[in-house]
């Protein structure tokens, strides 16, 4: 980005799902920016080391914790942690999630697929949004990362947009609710991106008709993503609250 830098010097912040994908690459931008950023991941110990290992190459405090956060307790114990280590909380960016790749119609969906998808997607942004307001200062920033399902739907994945769905009203709602204080709340909608999430889709026959499908002509990378979110993180989006930001090639216009 020339001639414009985003400075983040001595914010505090959180991303969870920070170990891969759209996270990780969030991670890379906010500590460029001078912000110490901590991670939360489910399992992946050396991606989330090595997140953590380039963060602090730049020169920010960054340090990560494992965890299942649609567990209300695993939940506590990362905001614990954020208590030790940070002693507060500037920026939180609710990223973890999951995207079941089979096809299901709702008619033949199990209750299992359902509660799982739900637990992962919407009770984690629940529990960690939660604790984060209770520790976020003034002025401060949450982005949630939602979908552009959660806007139009998506056949045969209808677990998934309706938990991307309830985020961009959960933004919508909370953004009142904090804005006296300064504090922001938006979303990022993104369309396909060519992570590991996508990638049995992305990388098969299908990718084709998909590009077609988005105006701009071609998939999201993670940065593609990463960086609309910095950008509502900083200064620059301090007048931005209750948005939800398109970031799918202009996908959710096309037929």
């Amino acid at each position: 980005m020339t001639g414009l830098n985003l400075d983040l010097a001595g914010k505090r912040a959180l991303v969870t799902g920070g170990s891969r994908g759209v996270g990780a690459a969030t991670v890379q931008l906010l500590a460029r920016a001078g912000a110490d950023v901590a991670i939360s991941y489910r399992s992946r110990d050396d991606e989330a080391r090595s997140v953590v290992d380039e963060a602090r190459a730049l020169g920010v405090r960054s340090w990560a914790e494992a965890c299942d956060l649609s567990d209300r307790a695993a939940a506590d114990r990362l905001f614990r942690r954020v208590d030790e280590e940070f002693g507060g909380l500037d920026i939180f960016v609710g990223n973890a999630g999951i995207w079941p790749v089979a096809d299901v119609p709702l008619s033949e969906m199990d209750d299992e697929r359902w509660h799982q998808t739900i637990a992962v997607n919407l009770d984690s942004i629940f529990f960690t949004t939660r604790e984060a307001i209770r520790r976020m200062n003034d002025d401060g920033r949450i982005v949630l990362v939602s979908s552009t399902a959660g806007q139009r739907g998506e056949a045969y994945h209808s677990d998934y947009a309706a938990s991307k769905g309830a985020i961009i009203s959960l933004v919508k709602g909370l953004c009142t609710e904090v804005g006296g204080r300064g504090i922001t709340v938006n979303a990022v909608a993104p369309g396909w991106i060519d992570t590991e999430m996508s990638e049995d889709v992305l990388h098969g026959e299908d990718r084709a008709a998909i590009e077609a499908a988005i105006p701009i002509g071609r998939v999201a990378t993670a940065e593609d993503v990463a960086g609309p979110i910095a950008m509502l993180c900083s200064p620059l989006a301090r007048h931005i609250t209750g948005e939800i930001l398109n970031v799918n090639g202009g996908s959710v216009l096309a037929g």
